[in-house]
């Protein structure tokens, strides 16, 4: 909403030396959002007068029309002889009325005038456009005044050049601001000063004489005034002041009937629409659109209503999209156009904002008069609107008010609340007192009654105020947020992270070390995902929770994997030149079981009982939290150092590793198959130990078929894991080693093994072998050739053995070191190398 200061000032009586800044200042102050102050007319310096066109004479020999003019500006030029100007606007005559700016004078943006010669002509001055004025957007032809004003007038006071703007964002439950009323309500407060309401009118009385209206749906429309005003002059014109008075508030001036309602739609926050009678045909109604029919609004667009739009009809059908937009058929006719309008039909309604709001959307149809009606009209301003149009179009149109009025209102109380006293002092933590919350909520408009408890009644400007609590804000912010204590709130003992948030941290402070960067991606999925994973039509990722109302068609349900995610990043990144990836990402998936129970609609009005807070867990799917990684390019950059390498399937079981050892659980990793990692390079991840072990993820790399399908870089590789498996596998939070003092005995074993033996088990074996001395195991080298043999290689391994108490003899190394040689041959078969 923009606020013109001097508009501000008819309703209350600033200080004269208040500029747009300070009362900008106490709004704010009061809870408000003023965005910007806008000062008007600073870049205007005259003389800028009022001149009569004398003569014009039409140049010729130039690509466009030029007309050398001759204009009198009275005593203003200190002559009083005509000036001589050239002009190439066309929009005027001789004898008109136009502003003129002599030299000297400035136009905004630093734009000096002087006497200058152009077109073979001397040209002594401009004659000017709302544009070049700054007044508005509008270049196409000059400003042409009404015959009344005096020749030599200035022109700057006259059209009202030099102001002060606050442009004010308006938040949905402060809808009264959307008004000059409202504001000035809000500035009167702010200053302590009294209001001068403009909704304070003389309204006459109801009666039977009034046009006719017929009210189908009153839950749409709960109150509805009709006033006629007839003799209107069709010739009859905005006055400067109107015009300029709209477009200081963003809105472009159109005909006279127009701009007297959007002036009061300004003024007051209750939009209206203005009828030419001879158009409507019958009673004005308000129902609900019928199916089938269709309604041409004032932009030209034909709409075709929906059964929930609420409408205005006449005799022939919908006139009207209530509180959105007029309809073509009956709109106020242009004299420049037709014989234009003499009779007009002045609608004040109000109507149910949901509705409206509905209605707005559903055309994509947003209006000045929608958004105020979406968000809360003052229900009893229908009347002085009206009747405000009327007396504008009887003052500036020559018309007469019929003495028929129209009012149907449907029976409403006003909104009351109780509230403790001292309720806004507990929820501010500051004692106010009941005479400083009374007083406070009197100024927001409220009648106030009680001691200890308080009585409230709401005014019908403050539809969002609604409980104690809203009551409480008021106070607050007219006393001024400035004066709340800043106190730390108090944090129960015992309370904290959960271990398995303190785990997700872990983890994701593990893999950033390891060199992953993390990339969080929408949980959304669909079909076509799962088909280039090459998932099989019973793999019970496809079974996924579909959305009622998707962001996107194209995935409608949500996420069972987080691969999908995660490879599309890597795709995207790797698309714009980053081709050295390893990314990672922890979140919910959603694995619906086929058992969830149908979902409880909660009620509004109070707290759900556990039960059925229960019953709506019931309807949930399960959400393990997982965590992934995908890798693509170099591992290991290249450099002065030595050679890099590429990231292989061993960089992803490493990274599965990682995550485990946060949750302190040792993985085994096994061969297996699983989509859609490659059938040859696919480990699954397996949690504890024997028969209680646990399958918690998979890592390797991905099929061939899988890249080629997402259009990912060559040899990628993934991993994803289970972190919530992980966490029940876990014994604990992990312990901080002890560290020995004695020194460590070191002994390296290759062990030559059929190339099918998996290295993990071999070092399962070498680790029980070797007891409780072994401290590390690492394997270091792997190797195959000739001297082997086909179908063998050989592991190579450090062992690194100590013991806690004494120093370790040669021989006691030794002998575990035979043990765990021992023990790998007994279950694996191999055969120490060189042996």
């Amino acid at each position: 909403m923009r606020a013109p200061l001097s508009w501000l000032r008819e309703y209350v009586d600033l200080p004269a030396g208040e500029t747009g800044r300070d009362v900008a200042a106490k709004l704010i102050a009061a809870g408000l959002e003023v965005e910007t102050v806008e000062r008007l007319g600073t870049g205007i310096t005259g003389p800028l007068v009022v001149g009569q066109v004398l003569a014009i004479e039409e140049l010729t020999g130039f690509k466009k029309p030029i007309r050398y003019c001759q204009v009198d500006v009275g005593d203003a030029n200190g002559s009083g002889e005509p000036q001589n100007i050239v002009c190439g606007a066309t929009n005027f005559a001789v004898g008109d009325k136009v502003v003129v700016i002599l030299p000297g004078g400035v136009l905004p943006g630093d734009f000096r005038i002087g006497a200058r010669k152009t077109y073979g002509r001397l040209s002594e001055g401009m004659i000017c456009s709302a544009g070049e004025l700054g007044m508005s957007d509008d270049h196409d032809g000059i400003i042409v005044l009404p015959p009344e004003h005096e020749v030599g007038t200035d022109a700057i006071e006259l059209l009202e050049l030099v102001d002060e703007v606050l442009d004010i964002a308006v938040t949905p439950d402060r809808g009264y601001c959307l008004s000059m009323r409202g504001i000035a309500r809000e500035a009167a407060t702010a200053y302590g000063l009294p209001l001068r309401d403009p909704a304070l009118l003389d309204v006459p009385v109801p009666n039977e004489h009034g046009h006719p209206v017929k009210i189908e749906d009153r839950r749409g429309c709960d109150r509805f005034t009709a006033r006629t005003v007839t003799g209107v002059r069709p010739d009859a014109r905005s006055p400067i002041w109107l015009q300029r008075r709209l477009q200081k508030a963003g809105m472009r001036p159109i005909s006279l009937a127009v701009d007297i309602t959007n002036y009061v739609m300004l003024e007051l926050g209750q939009p209206l629409h203005a009828y030419d009678r001879s158009r409507v045909n019958g009673a004005i109604g308000v129902r609900r659109a019928r199916p089938g029919e269709k309604l041409t609004t004032l932009d030209g667009t034909k709409r075709e209503l929906h059964p929930e739009d609420l409408v205005i009809t006449d005799d022939s059908g919908p006139i009207g999209l209530a509180g959105v937009m007029g309809g073509a058929d009956t709109e106020i006719a242009d004299a420049r156009e037709t014989t234009g309008t003499s009779e007009i039909v002045i609608e004040a309604a109000h109507f149910d904002p949901v509705s409206i709001a509905r209605t707005a959307r559903r055309h994509k149809l947003s209006s000045e008069a929608s958004r105020r009606f979406e968000r809360g009209v003052d229900p009893q301003a229908t009347s002085a609107a009206a009747q405000r149009t009327v007396d504008l179009l009887v003052l500036l149109a020559g018309g007469t008010a019929e003495a028929g009025v129209t009012e149907i209102v449907s029976p409403s109380g006003p909104h009351t609340i109780r509230m403790r006293a001292d309720h806004p002092d507990r929820v501010a933590g500051v004692s106010y007192g009941r005479e400083t919350v009374a007083r406070r909520l009197q100024d927001v408009g409220c009648d106030v009654y009680g001691t200890d408890e308080l009585t409230v009644t709401v005014p019908s400007w403050r539809p969002d105020l609604t409980d104690p609590n809203d009551l409480a804000e008021e106070v607050m912010r007219l006393e001024g947020y400035e004066a709340l204590p800043s106190t730390l709130p108090r944090l129960p003992s015992g309370r904290g992270l959960t271990e398995r948030q303190r785990l997700r941290r872990r983890v994701g402070r593990a893999l950033a070390g390891a060199g992953y960067v993390e990339a969080p991606n929408y949980p959304f999925v669909g079909d076509a995902a799962f088909d280039r994973l090459g998932l099989e039509p019973d793999d019970p990722r496809r079974r996924t929770v579909r959305l009622v109302n998707p962001l996107s068609d194209e995935e409608p349900a949500l996420r069972t994997t987080l691969l999908p995610g995660l490879l599309a990043a890597l795709r995207r990144n790797d698309g714009r030149g980053s081709h050295d990836l390893a990314l990672f990402e922890t979140g919910l998936v959603f694995r619906p079981t086929g058992c969830e129970t149908a979902a409880l609609r909660l009620p509004v009005d109070r707290r759900p009982t556990d039960e059925e807070l229960a019953a709506l867990t019931a309807a949930l799917p399960a959400q393990p939290r997982r965590a992934a990684v995908v890798l693509a390019g170099a591992r290991e950059q290249a450099g002065w150092w030595g050679k890099g390498r590429p990231a292989t399937w061993a960089d992803a079981v490493e990274a599965a590793r990682t995550v485990a050892r946060e949750a302190g659980v040792e993985l085994e990793v096994e061969a297996d198959r699983h989509a859609p990692w490659h059938p040859g390079r696919c480990a699954a991840l397996y949690a504890g130990a024997g028969g209680e072990r646990t399958l918690v993820g998979h890592a390797g790399e991905l099929h061939p078929r899988v890249i080629k399908a997402m259009q990912l870089p060559a040899r990628a590789c993934a991993m994803e894991i289970d972190l919530d498996l992980l966490e029940r596998a876990s014994s604990g939070a992990p312990q901080a080693p002890h560290v020995s003092a004695f020194p460590v005995a070191t002994q390296d074993v290759a062990l030559v093994v059929d190339a099918s033996v998996p290295a993990a088990e071999v070092e399962s074996a070498l680790r029980e072998g070797a007891g409780e001395l072994l401290e590390s195991l690492r394997l270091f080298d792997v190797f195959t050739g000739e001297q082997l043999g086909d179908g063998k290689k050989s592991l190579a391994y450090a062992l690194r053995f100590r013991a806690p108490d004494r120093t370790l003899t040669a021989e006691e190394a030794t002998a575990a070191r035979e043990a765990a040689v021992a023990a790998a041959v007994a279950r694996t078969g191999a055969v120490l190398r060189g042996a």
